[in-house]
Parts: structure tokens; sequence; C-alpha cells
């Protein structure tokens, strides 16, 4: 350990600007560093030297085991500084250094409120409210420990994860999703899945906006998820590394080092992952004209692994001006195999054929991402102005040597290119002491190829033809310009955000294939309020309301099929346009003695809302010479929504050992509309609940138990049943809380099965979908140096913070 601090220091030396070693031998600067409270030394407790005259830090040193420093400087006038994790810092200003000097004994104290800033996993998870969003700190969730994002996402509040790793927000799937701020090549081409790529450990805080303010994007009608990473701010070298290993088969490790200087911050995470995942997707399917049945089902194993890295400096040029570039890059492969029995048979229970197919599925991604962000900050505080530049390029590469009965039949393949440009600068403006004026513009630049080719086997000749009528390419072009403008004030107790945002789309969609070439120009304005009422500042009252978009992406709009199954087809919609969403939330909070609530009413009225059509194609396929009907499940703008709901998340800690969190959201979907002469009217209510309790044990064991419900939902043609599912993890410390262990389970009774129906006027479908077929096991090890645990300890609330 002292090693490594030696070899930090090295490197603090190293990256001091101007720092002349001819001038250390003039003058020596002694002194002890100590905790006020217990008069012990602090080791490795960080002095820096800033020049009055050179306006930067020009040298620094680090304590030794028993508290001392002693370091040679050149004579100038300096602030000195003195800091260490979770204690204020203790500064020398203005101190002329013309002699040697001995500072004597300097006790630092400790800082309750800095502990917040410790880049650690905190003790507790707590959510700081905002005028236009909720800020949730990810805390010490046992649960998931050698988990991913995805792993940490459906245990935040108001967020839940499907079977198939899509995200809702309040039930909502059309949800925005960012890294720090800005769309992120960590998310990649297919979110649900890129990120699993991402380990749970890497991530600071989520940002849950419900109702976005003008200076967001307005894509996404549910709202937006901002997934905050973990960057440390504090002198010196600290990190902590991750090991885990699990059942079925999974094994990861992941690390996060920062080093920082005066002027300097080096961060960089770095993460691999194996994993193994059994899968089951059944559909018993019986055609009301004929009578007969498809009985068909398909088992998976899907095997993943990558490495993902994520690296970054941050120069603060001066005391108003930072630069931040970073670099993030992921190389991940994986493979599912797949094995698909279909039976059919006829009304009377008589078998007329039987097909096995066996598909197994190469998949290889590759992300690079480049970002670069320039700050200044004024004289005045709050006064900024923040430019941002990213660029990345993602490839995704499908491929399949489909197997039926014995004979190799088809060669799928998929090659999908994304390259995207990311513009925005923001510029901050403080009016007196309690107003404020912003503005900013916004450009992105996305394109895309997806190269998708088939190839059958002819029968005749034995060979592999490419077959015309499937294979294509499209290309697609989306280019969005957008300016905005927001004006906010506080009167009082009264909290007020106006604004206004103008986005500007450009879309292109050209098939070479077929010939067909298409471009679409479209201007929207988005207002957006948000307004709040302090009572006290225990509670007070919101109110939001904002118009959102949702486009249709590359994949929804590709009119070429695309096969999971003989019998089952996916098809895009090239005439589909976008979502208009207008949303009203009134919230709630109020805390008093150990309990805290959050509440909210909301409202979103939506048009040419976006659903998955299921109906015959017309088309059958010769199994055992007995044709089979194909059914195509495709998108389509089918009618106007009307989603109303209720949400309230109660928190009760009593004392330091135990808390308890609840969240239950309930809400109505009502649908007026009809598509190709069928009506797709449904009324659907439903509801969310999920409990979270934490138990500190004898021995300093954490014991820690999540479940969920999802409640049964319902529309024109789909029945979803409800989905049970309880987690459970323990978790002890080690090494005067250094290190972590933690075991965890999840899904504990293996009851996370999505079962529903499908019925249209031709076919009625039961089906049952098992995202992760088994019960899962993980066991985590962390080891942290240079970082502290969050202390535990009574403390008022204030700031807007709330511990859960």
């Amino acid at each position: 350990m002292k090693l490594i601090y030696s070899l930090a220091f090295s490197l603090f030396i190293l990256t001091c600007v101007h720092a002349d070693p001819e001038n250390y031998k003039n003058r020596t600067v002694k002194g002890t560093v100590i905790d006020k409270d217990n008069k012990l030394p602090l080791e490795y407790a960080t002095i820096s030297f800033y020049s009055i005259t050179k306006q930067k830090i020009v040298n620094g040193t680090i304590t030794d085991i028993n508290g001392n420093f002693e370091i040679k400087v050149s004579e100038d006038i300096y602030n000195i500084k003195i800091e260490y994790i979770s204690y204020s810092p203790i500064e020398f200003k203005n101190r002329k250094i013309d002699s040697d000097i001995d500072l004597g004994t300097i006790e630092l104290s400790i800082n309750l409120e800095s502990l917040d800033e410790v880049e650690v996993i905190a003790e507790r998870t707590t959510v700081e409210i905002r005028l236009d969003k909720k800020i949730y700190n990810v805390g010490k969730d046992l649960t998931v420990r050698g988990g991913n994002v995805s792993d940490v996402l459906d245990n935040v509040p108001s967020v839940s994860v499907d079977a198939e790793g899509n995200i809702a927000l309040r039930g909502n799937d059309n949800v925005r999703i960012l890294i720090n701020g800005k769309p992120s090549g960590l998310v990649g081409l297919d979110s649900s899945d890129a990120l699993k790529q991402l380990p749970a450990e890497a991530i600071e805080k989520v940002e849950v906006i419900t109702s976005p303010s003008a200076r967001y994007e307005a894509e996404g009608t549910a709202g937006i998820l901002n997934i905050i990473l973990r960057r440390s701010k504090l002198l010196g070298l600290n990190g902590a590394v991750t090991a885990n290993v699990g059942h079925p088969d999974r094994a990861g490790v992941s690390g996060n080092i920062n080093f920082r200087t005066g002027q300097v911050n080096l961060f960089n995470t770095l993460s691999y992952r194996y994993n193994e995942s059994p899968g089951l997707w059944y559909s018993y399917t019986t055609f009301k004209n004929s009578g007969n049945v498809n009985d068909e089902k398909r088992d998976w194993i899907d095997t993943s692994k990558g490495i993902t890295n994520n690296f970054g400096i941050e120069w603060y040029i001066n005391e108003t001006s930072s630069i931040t570039t970073a670099m993030v890059f992921s190389d991940n492969s994986g493979d599912q195999n797949s094995t698909n029995r279909l039976l059919q048979y006829d009304p009377n229970g008589n078998l007329l054929s039987e097909n096995l197919r066996l598909d197994p599925q190469l998949r290889d991604s590759k992300n690079i991402q480049y970002s670069f962000n320039y700050t200044k900050d004024f004289k005045n505080d709050g006064h900024r102005l923040t430019f941002d530049f990213q660029f990345e390029d993602n490839n995704n590469d499908e491929f399949s040597l489909i197997n039926v009965d014995g004979i190799d039949t088809d060669i799928l393949t998929q090659l999908v290119d994304n390259s995207k440009i990311f513009l925005r600068t923001d510029y901050v403006l403080p009016i007196g002491e309690n107003s404020q004026f912003e503005m900013g513009y916004r450009g992105d630049y996305d394109d895309s190829v997806t190269d998708y080719k088939v190839e059958l086997l002819n029968e005749n000749t034995g060979e592999f033809e490419i077959d015309r009528g499937l294979t294509n390419v499209f290309n697609f072009r989306n280019y969005i310009h957008a300016a905005y403008m927001q004006y906010g004030s506080k009167i009082n107790k009264f909290s007020y955000l106006l604004g206004l945002r103008m986005e500007n789309t450009q879309l292109t969609l050209d098939q070479p294939t077929s010939g067909d070439f298409e471009k679409r120009n479209f201007t929207g304005l988005f207002p957006s309020i948000n307004l709040t009422y302090e009572f006290d500042e225990n509670e007070s009252l919101t109110f939001g309301y904002n118009r959102r978009l949702r486009r249709p992406w590359s994949f929804f709009l590709n009119p070429y099929p695309n096969r999971s199954s003989l019998t089952n087809i996916f098809q895009g919609n090239p005439g589909l346009i976008p979502t208009y969403t207008g949303s009203f939330d009134l919230g709630y909070l109020n805390r008093f003695n150990n309990f805290v609530l959050t509440s909210s009413i909301y409202y979103q009225h939506s048009i040419n809302i976006i659903k998955f059509i299921s109906k015959e194609t017309g088309e059958t396929v010769d199994i055992d010479g007995q044709p089979i009907p194909v059914i195509l499940r495709s998108p389509a703008n089918i009618a106007t929504e009307d989603r109303y709901g209720l949400e309230f998340n109660l928190s009760y800690s009593p004392n330091r050992k135990w808390r308890v969190n609840t969240d239950f959201n309930i809400y109505n979907s009502i649908i007026d509309g009809t598509f190709e002469d069928t009506n797709f009217d449904s009324e659907n209510l439903t509801w969310n609940i999920r409990l979270n309790n934490k138990l500190t044990l004898p021995g300093k064991i954490d014991w820690q138990t999540n479940i969920n419900y999802r409640g049964p939902s319902i529309d024109a043609q789909n029945r979803r049943d409800g989905v049970f599912s309880t987690n459970l993890a323990f978790s002890k410390d080690l090494f005067k809380e250094k290190a972590s262990l933690a075991f965890n389970i999840s899904d504990l009774f293996n009851s996370r099965a999505y079962t529903g129906q499908v019925e249209t006027e031709d076919f009625i479908t039961d089906r049952e979908i098992r995202y992760r077929g088994v019960r899962t096991y993980n066991l985590s090890f962390t080891f942290r140096f240079n970082q502290k645990k969050k202390r535990t300890f009574q403390r008022n609330f204030d700031g807007g913070d709330i511990e859960m």
C-alpha cells in the first residue's frame, strides 16, 4: 500500500505545472496532521501549495505513518491547503514563505456533510428532490452486487425492467437513457443489451426525470433516466476493485481508479464480464378457422463476454475553467444457441407435423466514443458557459446458420454500422440573487447502415442462394437541431422554471435494394413548466408540465422482415410517424418522524401512439407436407392514449440498523383507435409494487430483501399476467471496512415468468417467456484503497436530501 502511495505522489510531482526542482531546496515547510477527536495521526493526508503569483498549484506532499510531512519549496506567497478524506480541510492563506517554517500540529475534524462526497458505495441510498428531477444515489444495494446497470435500474423507484431487458418508467417503455447527461456509446445500438455490459459498481447515481425541463431533449414520452458514473474529486490516488462469480456460470472483475493533483484528475473504469443465461420462449397457438394448433417451444443458452473501458482526464486550467476529455471503448461478443421445436396438431389432437430448428447465433459488437467538454465559470456564482462535443462509432454484427431437421437450410447475416456526432452548448446567466436565465443549442447527427442478407438452401443444387425478397440494405439518417431557453426564479417559498424548446428533425430513409428513397422534415415546439412551493424545510408541493415526442428508430422503420422462427416474423413500418405526448405531474414530499413520503399524481395524453400488431400474413410454411400459417408482428400508429396514475414512495428508518422502503405505482391506460378496420379500443388498469427491507444482523452482517410484483395488464390484442419475484442478499465488511464480501440470490423462488395471451380475429396464442430461466447466485468481493465507507449517523434533513 505504501508503494502505491509513493508512486501516486511521484506522479503528483511530475504533473505539477512549472514545478522547478532546483527551487525545492530553498525553504523547508513541515508539520504534523492528526484527528482532532482522537488525536491519532492521519497518514496520507495531502498538503498542496497554491502559488499566488503563478495562480496554480506548484507543489505538494503527503503525510507519513506518524502524520508528519516535510517539503522544500521556493520562496513565494502560498495558499497552503491540508486535506484528508471525509475531514474538513484547513487552509493557510497568503502565507509568505521566505524562511524555514514549522506549521506545528494541524487538527482536522470529521466533516459530516462532506461524507456524502466520498467516492464509495454509500451505506444508505438517498434521493435528492430537485425542481425538475429526483436524484437517486445508488448506495450500498446488496442485491445488485456483481450485477450490471439493468439490475440497478430495476431497483430504482418508478423504473422497471421486463423479461427482454426493456426499461420502462412508470410503465411506459419510451424512456430516454443518458450516460452523464449525454447519449453514450455505453448504451449503443441496443440499450437493453448494452447496459448489461456496464458493472453496477461503476454507477454513482441515477437521475429520474419524469418532468424534464426545456434543457433536456424532447425525445422520450415517459421521461429521461440519466446514469451518472462514478468519478472521484479527491486529491491523491483512490479506487476500488470488485470480483464476482456466480451460477449459472458467470464471472467478472471491475475496477475504478482516480488520481488527482491540484489541476489534473485522471479517472478510469475497466471491467470484464462473462455470463451464461438460459432462457425459454413458449407459445401455443390455436387458429380459429381451421382449428389446428401450433405448439412451439424455443430454449436457448445465451453466452456473452466483453470488456468495457472508460478513461478520461479533467484539467482544471484555473479556478474558473476546466476541460474534460474521455474515451469509452467496449468489445463484446457472444452466442445464443437456441433450439426451436414446432409441433402441429389437428382439432382432434392428432400430430400433423414436427419440426426441429437449431439456431446457433453469433454476435460481435464494438464501440468507441470520444468526448470533449469545456466549462467556463464566471465571477458570479452560477454564471457558466459549457460546450460538449462527442463522436462515436458502433458496429453490431450477427451471424446464424439455421439447421432444420438435421439439414442446414438458412444463413442469416446482419451487419449494422452506426456513427453519431453530438454537439451542445449551454449558457446560464444568474439574474439577481434568486433568478437565472438559460439558453442553449444541441445538434445530433445519426447515420446507420443495416445490411441484412438471407441465403437459403436450394434443394436441387445443394447450394445456398441469396433470397432477394428478404436480403436488403437500409440506410437511415436522423439529424436533429434544437435550441432552447428557460427562465427560473424563487420568490419566498415559491419557485418556478419556465422553458421552451424547438427541435427540427431531418429524416432520410434510403432502401437501395428496392430503390425507395424518402426524406422527411418536421419541426416541433416543446414547452415546459416546473413549479415548487415549500411549506417548510420538510414539506413541499411540485407541479410539472411538458410536451415530448417519440421518434421511430431505424429498426422500427426497416420494411424488410426479420425472422426469429419459421412461423414468426418481425417487420418494420416505414410509414411510422412520431408520437406526441403532453404530460402533467403533481408531486408531494413530506418528512415526518422517521418517515419520508414522496408521491405524485400524473396524467399523459398521447397521439399517434406506436403499438405492435400481430396478424396472419396469408403465407404458409410447408413442414412435413402440412401448410403452417406465418404470423407477422409489426409496429403501427394506431390510436390516441390517455394515461393517468398515482405513485408514492414511503421509507421508514427507525434506527441505524433497519430501514424499509416501498414504492407503489398504479395507472390506467385508455386507448382509442382503429387499424385496418380492426378496433383497438382498450382500457387497462394495472399496478407495480416494490418492497425493500435492509437489516443489520448480529456480527454486523447486512441482510437485504427485495420483493417485486408487477400487476396484470391488457390491451386490444394482449393480456399479460402478473409477475412476482424476490431477491435476497447478505454482506459483511472485512479488514476494517476496506473490503466487503456479498452474496445474493436473484429470483429466489424462480417465479419471474412472463405469461399471457395474444388474441386476434384469426388466432389465439398463449405464451410464456423466461428471460432468465433459473434463479441466479452471485458472490462478490470488493476491496477499496484510500476510500472510506460512508459513516452511518443521525442527521437532520436539509437541502432536499432524503435518506432511504
